[in-house]
């Protein structure tokens, strides 16, 4: 695995032929959850089960948390005193901070494309809670052809524009992964977000598990595959 930095965000490498993002393979890239360390879910390259030539592109949320979470990360800021008091999410509301976010993931993508290049159809982008939300809503907004969208423990929000955008991306697979006893992000939400995914055309391979919010040894398992067959039917 390397470091480097692409488009002002720091991002690990890793995986193809020499276990340090070599080669050009597809690519998966995998955005944290808020509140995590930068390195999250680097572990997972060696925990899925895919092809040697698959890449993994970790990238590191711009924002540093302070309070009580001195690694921590995150893509833009939430309502941490409406969260305290336990009030619902609105998922039709548009997060401050959440173009900021989505600019800063686009413009990674573009300059790791100038110098380490993203296969056209062999690119996949993903991630858990916030980053699987900033996943979706990059995904929606960019002219980039994808090979799959990966939500680990995601849930909706701008739900009125991702609406409007979701058949434009008729066709893209999805993963979607959830558990149904997540204290966080509501199961029920999630499921309203695959229906929704389906009822536009998108094919969603879906993993539901008993856990909370959380990425399972099941969850690794699926996801693994998922991408794998991906990969297969791109080849023929």
């Amino acid at each position: 695995m390397r470091m480097h930095t692409y488009g002002g965000l720091d991002v690990s490498i890793a995986g193809g032929p020499d276990r340090e993002g070599g080669g050009n393979g597809p690519v998966v890239i995998l955005l944290h959850g808020f509140g995590a360390p930068g390195d999250d879910l680097v572990s997972l390259w060696r925990m899925l089960p895919v092809p040697d030539d698959v890449r993994f592109v970790f990238p590191v949320g711009p924002l540093k948390l302070d309070d009580g979470l001195p690694d921590g990360r995150a893509w833009w800021m939430l309502d941490m005193d409406r969260i305290a008091r336990g009030l619902p999410r609105n998922i039709e509301e548009v997060p401050d901070g959440l173009t900021a976010a989505r600019e800063r993931v686009s413009a990674m993508l573009d300059d790791f494309d100038r110098h380490e290049g993203l296969p056209q159809d062999h690119v996949f982008i993903g991630g858990f809670s916030q980053g699987a939300m900033l996943a979706c809503d990059t995904a929606l907004r960019s002219s980039r052809t994808f090979a799959g969208l990966i939500i680990m423990s995601g849930s909706i929000i701008a739900q009125r524009e991702w609406e409007e955008r979701w058949p434009a991306r008729k066709g893209l697979r999805v993963f979607q992964s959830h558990g149904t006893d997540d204290p966080l992000l509501p199961h029920d939400t999630a499921r309203q977000l695959k229906d929704s995914l389906l009822a536009h055309g998108l094919p969603v391979t879906w993993h539901e598990f008993r856990g909370g919010h959380e990425i399972s040894l099941s969850v690794l398992e699926q996801l693994g595959r998922f991408v794998s067959d991906a990969c297969a039917s791109q080849k023929t």
